[in-house]
């Protein structure tokens, strides 16, 4: 047996909205990852493809990146993210979320107390119908109980501008954060599948190849021996009393390994998502107020022309705006 574990982020570079830490996990039931992990995306081909476009109507599942559309495009920009992460979830948890609530309710991701998250649930689906996503999800269980794998833990962290501001603060990079939210989501892996050795490929931190440092911090008690630190790849073996795991720091996961790029999607989603409320809270108080995705660009836009209103109700410009 093999747990074949992503974890990937979005949202890291903006001024405006959550950086978000997603994790996937894979049981595969007919192999034990002696030669490496295998391709996924060739296990699962009846029902996935990397693509957005496909004649199959296969379900596109691929770095976030290349999946999310343009925001002046026809169809909704979320609607191949969503599809592949509401298929994940009914996969994981039998269950499809009617709500933006639902959704991050599954992922373990509360949305914090600030206004502009306030009002009431965004209905999903996004895009298409309930019926098509039931259709999207039913076709990915038949090919994951084919293929004898399942798809068994999805989960989400946040961190929002005010943790980043005040770990900045308190001289705390928002690469720490990020990688103590890694580390988070690997350890729930650790601890559910302690004595089965998962394997967790994580993206690449930035220009970041060694790793020991950060993981003896995260696990002191942890036994670790480096495998290999290269330009591409920074692979490590921890031992715990409970059983060991191998986590993998890879630039671009997201190519070579399907669960990290369900992570990136999931990831992604959730911060679409959270911007969406955040969008609509400013939007009902400036009329025509153009949306924003919180890029430093548009997003210093975007906090001119709602200045007034974080002036008249007195909101603190330190837990909308990051400070780095």
């Amino acid at each position: 047996m093999l747990i074949y574990a992503g974890i990937d982020e979005a949202g890291y570079g903006p001024m405006l909205g959550p950086l978000c830490v997603a994790a996937t996990a894979f049981v595969l039931r007919d192999a034990d990852g002696s030669d490496g992990p295998p391709n996924l995306w060739d296990a699962l081909q009846n029902a996935v493809c990397r693509r957005g476009s496909d004649k199959k109507r296969r379900i596109a599942i691929d770095d976030s990146k290349k999946l999310k559309g343009a925001s002046s495009g026809r169809m909704h920009p979320c609607r191949h993210l969503e599809r592949g992460v509401l298929a994940g979830l009914f996969a994981a948890y039998n269950t499809l979320p009617e709500s933006d609530m639902a959704l991050l309710d599954l992922l373990r991701a509360p949305v914090p107390n600030e206004p502009w998250y306030d009002g009431e649930p965004i209905a999903l689906p996004l895009c298409g119908t309930a019926d098509e996503h039931r259709i999207s999800a039913a076709m990915l269980a038949r090919s994951l109980e084919n293929a004898g794998i399942e798809l068994q833990h999805i989960a989400c962290e946040t961190i929002h501008p005010n943790q980043i501001n005040r770990a900045a603060h308190a001289h705390e990079r928002k690469s720490a954060l990020n990688l103590a939210a890694v580390f988070r989501l690997a350890d729930q892996i650790r601890r559910a599948y302690s004595d089965q050795h998962p394997r967790i490929i994580v993206d690449r931190q930035g220009g970041r190849t060694a790793y020991r440092e950060q993981l003896a911090l995260a696990w002191p008690h942890a036994s670790i021996r480096i495998l290999g630190e290269t330009g591409r790849v920074s692979r490590y073996r921890l031992e715990f009393p409970e059983g060991p795991i191998t986590i993998s720091f890879e630039a671009e996961s997201e190519e070579a390994h399907l669960p990290a790029a369900l992570a990136s999607m999931t990831a992604k989603l959730v911060r679409e998502l959270h911007m969406a409320r955040l969008n609509r809270f400013f939007s009902h108080r400036i009329p025509d107020l153009k949306p924003t995705a919180g890029y430093v660009q548009d997003g210093r836009r975007f906090v001119q022309e709602v200045d007034p209103v974080l002036r008249k109700l007195e909101l603190d410009e330190k837990q909308l705006i990051r400070s780095v």
